[in-house]
């Protein structure tokens, strides 16, 4: 029952501090069941660090299947909070096996809502890592991605918006 009331606290908590968030991103219910993750992705002015990673890790087509997939997807800001030089690094055509871990490594597969996370649970990543949740009265967190906006519903998946990139272990 706690963990109940521990998650419904969060859920409130995520869902007030990503309202901004969230209303950025594309709300016309109808188009959004039709637009996949990157349609959606594409369409949101603060993720577009994310898409010019997706494209550099030739990732769209994965990203446009029929999933469900479920993508904790960092803002602009997250990726701008990467040490100075490590973004650029990841961009270039050498390093892009270590770009392709480091953005499967924010995709788990399966349709995720936020309805179905409990604190301490951990999901195999389709890099195949796990990803640690943390759930307390300060929020959501994805190993130490703050969830800022949540249940962003994609025809083939789902989006939770983070404030940071998270990093596997390589």
């Amino acid at each position: 029952m706690k963990t109940i009331r521990n998650l419904t606290a969060a859920v409130i908590l995520t869902a007030i501090s990503g309202t901004a968030v969230y209303a950025q991103c594309d709300t016309n219910k109808d188009k959004k069941s039709s637009s996949d993750i990157v349609d959606l992705a594409v369409s949101t002015e603060f993720l577009s660090t994310l898409v010019a990673a997706v494209q550099a890790g030739d990732l769209v087509a994965t990203l446009k299947g029929d999933g469900p997939f479920t993508v904790f997807a960092p803002t602009n800001d997250a990726f701008a909070a990467l040490p100075a030089g490590t973004l650029e690094d990841l961009l270039k055509p050498e390093n892009k096996d270590k770009l392709i871990a480091i953005l499967s490594y924010h995709v788990v597969a399966g349709k995720v809502m936020s309805s179905d996370l409990s604190d301490g649970m951990k999901a195999t990543t389709v890099e195949g890592s796990d990803i640690m949740v943390n759930i307390s009265e300060s929020g959501v967190k994805i190993n130490d991605a703050s969830v800022t906006a949540a249940d962003i519903e994609a025809s083939n998946g789902i989006v939770h918006v983070i404030d940071r990139v998270i990093i596997p272990a390589m």
